[in-house]
């Protein structure tokens, strides 16, 4: 599919957006002087009224250079914000996807860069992810293969256009491997897609199991050993920013969670090949970065496991040494994440000494029933680092809500064996849980805790631009986060 901005149209379809009230586009004499006024025929005398989310749908009057006109509504003026634009652009772009028209010209309000955001959403919505399919009826494969966004002098709209396409393209990477199968997609194949990303400029380590002996990272590997594959930590620095210390991105890379032999029941475990969320999300905001060229010294991190239940596989009652050297007794090998997390945590802060560090992970379902599926849950130790994630959340559309964290938790995570236990028990288990990771953040460290488990994926009813099993969540998010923080 081809992206682009333009200053003339020459399309199968075009796409003119208006605001309640005005069910008129005021841009539609663009297509001829008899434009406006055959469109308000059509209209008159039904419902659409340029509220958010309509669309009316007509034939292009005889002599006009398109075969279909779209008008969709953005509502209210005073809240046509980017988040309208995109759900708006998202709309055109599905409406004739598998039309049969194969290219579609986008007309928005203005010549404003915002304007780049009907493009965003139409990207986004216009994601597929079939390649494993073998056959489709011809009437369900995309005949769409070209969307223009139409603005009288492109410097603005092409320039905002370059960014948001880079994170157009961090948030399909997030849902290309979140939705990959797990035979296909395991810790080493995931390794080596990260690998590639070397051609983006950034640089690529990844660490095997006889490295993370020696490291000795006994809290992850633990997870892994009962798994034929080897488990992986993959570092990507993108060096940007001069000589200041770098922000840490940690992700948690669980490539398929069974539970190990706390298993999980099985319906609906098949999700679990999602519960690498976290490091996709990393992933995909590093490819941002990266294809940004952005002004920061960011390093990303995941750590990469499967968690199966063969005859090596990690026990409850085990007890293990994690790089920092706290022990932790396992009660629950279904609470893998964070000790997955607590190793990558501390290697993260030992080997490049960040400024802050900022982990995501589909960490617990405790998280689901505390927010459901509209905000991540966000701990922290440092108000400012929370409050600049909190106000890129809001930014985007990824928003996040916190979360306490406290001493008097820790008592839920006490153990008689070791330093502290793996599980806290039902009650405020996405906190105790976050309480665990802080015992692995070194002191003055600012560090926030993103549960993603409630956004990563979901059913039902979703956002225009939220086409796919996989949501994505997670690249804009942090994209935005170095943009207004990190970058000089």
């Amino acid at each position: 599919m081809n992206y682009d901005v333009k200053t003339e149209f020459a399309a199968d379809a075009i796409a003119l957006f208006t605001t309640e009230g005005t069910p008129v586009p005021p841009k539609a004499g663009l297509l001829g002087e008899r434009v406006p006024d055959a469109i308000a025929a059509s209209v008159e005398g039904s419902r659409f009224n340029g509220k958010a989310g309509q669309i009316f749908e007509m034939s292009a009057p005889e002599g006009t250079q398109v075969k279909r006109i779209l008008v969709i509504g953005l509502g209210k003026a005073d809240a046509v914000d980017h988040k309208a634009l995109e759900n708006a652009g998202a709309r055109a772009a599905k409406k004739l996807l598998t039309s049969g028209y194969e290219t579609l010209s986008l007309v928005g309000l203005s010549d404003e860069a915002d304007q780049a955001h009907l493009l965003m959403g139409a990207r986004l919505a216009c994601y597929r992810f079939d390649g494993y399919f073998t056959k489709q009826p011809d009437d369900q494969k995309p005949s769409l293969k070209t969307v223009s966004l139409i603005v009288s002098a492109t410097d603005a709209a092409a320039a905002a256009w370059t960014e948001l396409e880079a994170i157009a393209e961090g948030t399909e990477t997030a849902r290309d491997l979140m939705n990959e199968p797990p035979n296909v997609l395991h810790p080493e194949s995931f390794a080596d897609r990260v690998k590639e990303m070397e051609a983006l400029g950034l640089k690529v380590t990844v660490l095997g199991e006889a490295e993370m002996t020696k490291l000795g990272m006994g809290s992850l590997l633990g997870v892994g050993q009962g798994s034929i594959r080897e488990s992986k930590l993959a570092v990507m620095e993108w060096s940007g920013g001069g000589d200041e210390a770098p922000l840490a991105l940690v992700g948690k890379g669980v490539c398929f969670d069974t539970g190990g032999i706390s298993l999980k029941p099985g319906p609906q475990m098949e999700d679990m090949k999602g519960d690498m969320g976290g490091a996709a999300a990393v992933t995909g905001a590093m490819k941002t970065l990266a294809k940004r060229k952005a002004k920061a010294n960011v390093v990303g991190l995941i750590g990469l496991v499967e968690n199966m239940p063969d005859g090596n596989a990690q026990r409850p009652g085990d007890i293990v040494t994690s790089m920092s050297g706290q022990t932790i007794e396992i009660q629950n090998t279904d609470a893998e994440g964070r000790l997955v997390l607590a190793d990558v945590l501390t290697y993260a802060q030992e080997t490049y000494k960040p400024r802050a560090v900022v982990d995501l992970a589909t960490l617990t379902g405790a998280i689901v029933i505390s927010l459901g599926h509209e905000n991540a849950g966000l701990f922290s130790n440092d108000d400012d680092l929370s409050n600049s994630i909190t106000t890129a959340g809001k930014t985007t559309g990824e928003t996040v809500w916190r979360l306490p964290l406290g001493a008097a938790y820790d008592r839920l995570i006490k153990s008689k064996f070791a330093d502290m236990r793996n599980i806290g028990g039902r009650s405020a288990g996405s906190i105790t849980a976050a309480q665990f990771l802080q015992r692995f953040i070194k002191e003055g460290t600012p560090w926030a805790h993103i549960d993603i488990a409630g956004v990563a994926w979901k059913e039902g009813e979703k956002e225009p631009a939220d086409v796919s099993w996989a949501s994505g969540f997670g690249p804009r998010l942090l994209n935005q986060l170095v943009k207004d923080s990190y970058e000089g």
